[in-house]
């Protein structure tokens, strides 16, 4: 079978007894802004990613209720932090390709740490090369700025860069100066009537950063490292909690599903779309997406929805 038959068969053989409703009953809140985050994707070259990231954003678009949006929670494809320019570029051309043909919802991305091109490259690095960097996924998916905001119903939604160069080598959770400037104005913007959801792709709070290598140390220590949650949290602790009307953070990252409601906000870390990079399930969270529910009062609901 051809791989343009297998992708469009794929993405439509979904049984309506897959897809999901979303309605409790005796819940009397009103409709809420419902949108699906999927998040880790890491599309590359292959019928299996290909075909998931197909089928993930069509059975997003067939469910009941319908979602408003989808937000792109990063690591959109498999790997620029060390690929070569030809090998960035065939993965960014098959996740637009991919997008643009299964795709009719509004969306809105956020930079994974696998988005950007060039840290990691070892010989030759190609740091003055323009698209070096940040630049490259940002002119790709259309993203005017790395972090931005925009606001739905009574719901501001704020969505951050979180990856941060560590000139010591790797990469750090965090916001840099600048962005944690703006976020604090952005802050103060927001009418206190107003409550406020934040998308980052590392977590900002979580308990699976601490279970993602699914060990302890050798003392027994649950290791937390500085590339898998913020290592600001306890920065923005402080300044959250000055903002009663922040209510939920959503993040991907970590493959890993959890939920932790802390100082009155719902942290949600929502899996992977690619699961184990497209091998199956990690640990114990299968292939999936979150549909995220915010509703009028404040309060917000998470439903993970493997999609396979």
């Amino acid at each position: 079978m051809k791989r343009k038959s297998f992708l469009q068969t794929s993405a439509a053989v979904i049984g309506s007894s897959l897809l999901p409703s979303l309605s409790f009953a005796g819940d009397n809140r009103k409709k809420p802004i419902r949108f699906a985050h999927l998040t880790d994707i890491h599309v590359k070259p292959g019928l299996v990613p290909e075909a998931g990231m197909a089928k993930a954003l069509h059975h997003a678009q067939q469910l009941k209720p319908k979602v408003d949006f989808i937000i792109n929670g990063g690591d959109s494809i498999m790997d620029s932090l060390e690929a070569d320019k030809q090998k960035t570029q065939t993965q960014w051309d098959l996740f637009k390709n991919i997008l643009q043909k299964e795709n009719s919802l509004p969306i809105y991305h956020t930079i994974g740490n696998h988005d950007i091109w060039g840290w990691f490259i070892k010989e030759n690095k190609p740091d003055n090369d323009r698209l070096y960097g940040k630049l490259w996924v940002l002119e790709t998916l259309e993203m005017k700025t790395r972090y931005y905001s925009f606001t739905r119903g009574n719901w501001h939604i704020i969505v951050l860069d979180s990856t941060q160069l560590n000139p010591a080598g790797g990469y750090i959770g965090k916001l840099d100066p600048v962005q944690l400037d703006w976020l604090q104005q952005e802050l103060l913007q927001v009418p206190a009537d107003i409550f406020i959801c934040i998308v980052s792709h590392i977590p900002i709070l979580s308990i699976c950063s601490g279970l993602f290598f699914d060990k302890t140390e050798l003392n027994g220590d649950l290791l937390i490292k500085r590339n898998l949650m913020h290592t600001d949290f306890l920065v923005l602790k402080k300044l959250f909690i000055k903002y009663p009307n922040i209510k939920a953070c959503i993040s991907g990252h970590i493959h890993l599903q959890d939920e932790v409601k802390y100082l009155g906000i719902n942290y949600y870390c929502n899996g992977a779309v690619s699961g184990n990079w497209w091998g199956g399930s990690y640990q114990e969270f299968a292939p999936a997406y979150a549909i995220m529910e915010l509703f009028d009062d404040g309060s917000s609901r998470r439903t993970m929805v493997p999609y396979k």
